[in-house]
């Protein structure tokens, strides 16, 4: 069925297939007075004034701002249980050392695959809400193959029955689980879960959380090494705590994204840059810890592609609402505002192997757009923590928003 959005205001998108960096991350096409024409949930028209006639539904945007649906590369939203405690313990001054993903862990392992989807259902639909149609929800709590393959089947039943694309990360390799020795627990990884993860196909990317108290630079290569083997992509979780070599190890091994970047090296910076490797940051998480933000500016002006992403997560970084890490991004990484809308459109689809089809408005990508009640893109981290979402529109239909109709 087609769709004609029309009355647009502005159309605030990058543009191409592929990661943005350095200056060119700034460049944004502005398109004032246009339309978006969609058929079987690919664009096939975008030009200005009213568009043509349509045999099927249209959206009259009245002035408002569209741009690409948002797209976050980096979260842990299927859990059960939560850190209250944590949160509180934090708010004391007590320092984040990572210690309570087992907390986490106990939870999810005791909760059924059923529960997981009940509990994450809600949290993905509040981020369609405001404007997210894309999300990386990573594996992690189970810490045995079978509690990590039942939080893999919980991501691809919530990816066939909702309308936002998920994109699920394996990573088992999250902490270490206390029942088993560490070096055995390597081995189960590599010999045991990622076997039955990729002949299952129940994931698409593959990450480490390679850091200090945590996986070793050794232990992530064999491990990411042997997830390459088996047709995974690639993802780090890179110097959040120290730098200890994971932003080296992502370039490296040409890894589609290295997230978090605190504590990221010289050395290591240097090493995305050349391998093109998409810098995922999370400033909610530094916010939320009370931590110094990432070096996003020495990132972009090296040349590495930047993204951004919320972590949302039940311990680090209880946050998820994308259009507030771009208030964020803007307010404390210094990022311009048409810097922070690719980092959360093309660039996080790049992170994702997904930037030809989505993270812009463009003849023959997915019609994935959002119609935000405001008249220019700067206004959306500048209205900070409210959901200016009106229209949310996925594979060319309307799934959310006051402008969704009803059911």
């Amino acid at each position: 069925m087609d769709l004609l959005v029309y009355g647009i205001g502005q159309l605030a998108i990058p543009t191409g297939t592929a990661a943005r960096r350095g200056p060119a991350q700034g460049e944004i096409s502005l398109l004032r007075n246009a339309y978006v024409l969609v058929r079987d949930g690919r664009i096939v028209e975008v030009g200005r004034g009213r568009g043509p006639r349509s045999a099927g539904p249209t959206l009259d945007a009245e002035s408002r701002l569209v741009t690409p649906g948002l797209v976050d590369p980096h979260t842990h939203a299927v859990f059960a249980g939560n850190r209250v405690q944590e949160f509180l313990a934090r708010a004391r001054g007590e320092k984040y050392t990572g210690g309570g993903i087992l907390t986490t862990v106990r939870a999810t392992r005791a909760a059924s695959e059923e529960e997981l989807v009940q509990l994450a259902r809600p949290r993905l639909l509040r981020m369609l809400a405001q404007g997210v149609t894309a999300v990386e929800v990573k594996s992690g709590y189970g810490l045995t193959p079978e509690d990590e393959l039942k939080m893999l089947r919980a991501i691809q039943r919530l990816a066939q029955e909702l309308p936002v694309t998920l994109v699920p990360t394996f990573m088992g390799a999250h902490a270490f689980p206390p029942e088993v020795p560490r070096a055995q627990y390597v081995q189960v990884l590599i010999g045991e879960m990622l076997p039955r993860v990729a002949e299952e196909g129940l994931a698409r990317f593959c990450d480490v959380f390679c850091d200090r108290g945590f996986y070793t630079v050794e232990e992530a290569r064999r491990i990411l090494t042997t997830a390459r083997g088996l047709g995974l992509g690639l993802k780090i979780h890179a110097d959040e705590l120290a730098p200890v070599g994971g932003a080296e190890l992502a370039g490296e091994l040409s890894a589609a994204s290295a997230e978090h970047l605190l504590h990221a090296s010289e050395e290591g910076i240097k090493a995305l840059a050349r391998a093109g490797t998409v810098a995922v940051l999370l400033p909610g998480t530094a916010f939320l810890l009370d931590e110094p933000y990432p070096p996003a500016r020495e990132l972009l002006e090296a040349g590495v592609p930047v993204a951004l992403g919320t972590d949302f997560n039940p311990g680090s970084c209880p946050l998820a609402s994308l259009p507030f890490v771009m208030s964020l991004a803007v307010l404390k990484l210094r990022l311009s505002p048409e810097e922070v809308l690719t980092a959360v459109t093309l660039n996080a689809a790049a992170a994702l192997g997904l930037a030809h089809e989505l993270g812009s408005v463009e003849v023959g990508k997915r019609a994935d757009l959002v119609v935000w009640d405001a008249g220019t893109f700067a206004e959306i981290p500048y209205w900070m923590g409210q959901n200016l979402a009106w229209a949310v529109i996925r594979d060319g239909r309307i799934v959310a928003g006051p402008a969704c109709p009803s059911p």
